[in-house]
């Protein structure tokens, strides 16, 4: 047995990829994506006829060459989808822009528009998670959408003050970023953290153990990974969300995984129940000087990668209609 196949007896595996080929490769149940993992996928000549498909679509859509590239961001983000769809047998994650983490309003519009557009293509919204910054108007927007049986992967979760908002929200699932937590805090303190001690690892444990001492069905999907040892100390977590290139290392690593992360240990969790409003939420994630400074970060890396999708959109929108 190896590595990624013992993981499984314990977790569900989800590429973190919008290469679709690398996807079959590795039969993961689920996968994500984002601006960044789609441009780079774009590039590729084997995804060509989505581009172009994308393209005619946003051409006829007509309106400015803006209007134009959103709709053929949209399009392409769907067109992704569907073909991720063809390999997983469960889900895929589809971004929200990052440029509407604090607006509320527009998220739910934007949320509501893909799912359509899924629906349309004949993909039931049971197999859709739509992927929002975990931000208060994010978490607000989500709550809105779950109610209308719309799933959504809240990312970019880097303190408990997000994570218990979360689950108040009656999300699906949340996505803590284990690697960028290590990485604030290997260079806060100007070195390499023990691996007994990543406070990365230590994030989602809390956040796993508060879920299940307490009932909450939002299930915790640990992303963001620097090595295959952060993977594997999270082994019994709900979901991992690992890169093509660490799953290559656990399937080629012979070895048992040991379970780390058990809902039945959970249960002796010394954490007591929060209830947060606007003012708590914002003052206790305030109070995190890592998770303050790494959402923002976030937020605008995300922004930055939607902005390299929409000039890649606006070129193939203008060629096409001059």
């Amino acid at each position: 047995m190896n590595l990624l196949e013992s993981l499984g007896q314990y977790t569900t595996v989800v590429a973190d990829t919008g290469d679709i080929e690398a996807i079959a490769q590795h039969r993961p149940q689920d996968a994500t994506t984002n601006p960044s993992l789609l441009y780079h996928a774009a590039q590729m000549p084997a995804y060509r006829h989505l581009v172009e498909e994308a393209t005619e679509i946003a051409s006829d859509h007509g309106g400015t060459h803006d209007c134009m590239a959103e709709e053929f961001i949209d399009r392409l983000f769907v067109l992704f989808g569907c073909e991720i769809l063809k390999v997983v047998p469960g889900r895929v994650s589809t971004e929200v822009a990052a440029s509407l983490s604090f607006d509320t309003p527009a998220t739910v519009v934007k949320a509501r528009k893909l799912i359509s557009l899924y629906e349309k293509r004949g993909i039931s919204r049971d197999r859709i998670l739509i992927k929002i910054a975990s931000t208060w108007e994010g978490i607000k927007a989500a709550e809105l959408l779950e109610s209308e049986g719309i799933h959504c992967n809240l990312t970019l979760v880097f303190s408990f003050a997000q994570a218990v908002a979360c689950a108040q929200a009656g999300v699906t699932l949340i996505s803590p970023f284990v690697g960028r937590i290590y990485d604030w805090y290997k260079k806060e303190h100007g070195g390499a953290e023990p691996a007994d001690q990543d406070p990365g690892i230590a994030s989602v444990t809390r956040i796993y153990n508060y879920y299940k001492k307490f009932g909450y069905k939002t299930q915790v999907m640990g992303a963001s990974f620097r090595n295959v040892n952060q993977i594997v100390r999270l082994a019994g977590c709900d979901l991992l969300t690992i890169s093509p290139e660490l799953l290559d290392q656990l399937e080629k690593t012979a070895g048992v995984v040991e379970r780390r992360m058990d809902p039945i240990k959970a249960l002796a969790s010394k954490e007591e129940r929060l209830f947060l409003d606007e003012k708590t939420f914002r003052w206790m994630h305030n109070e995190d000087a890592m998770a303050t400074e790494k959402l923002a970060e976030g937020i605008r890396k995300f922004n930055s990668d939607a902005h390299h999708l929409q000039e890649f959109a606006l070129s193939q929108v203008a060629e096409k209609v001059g």
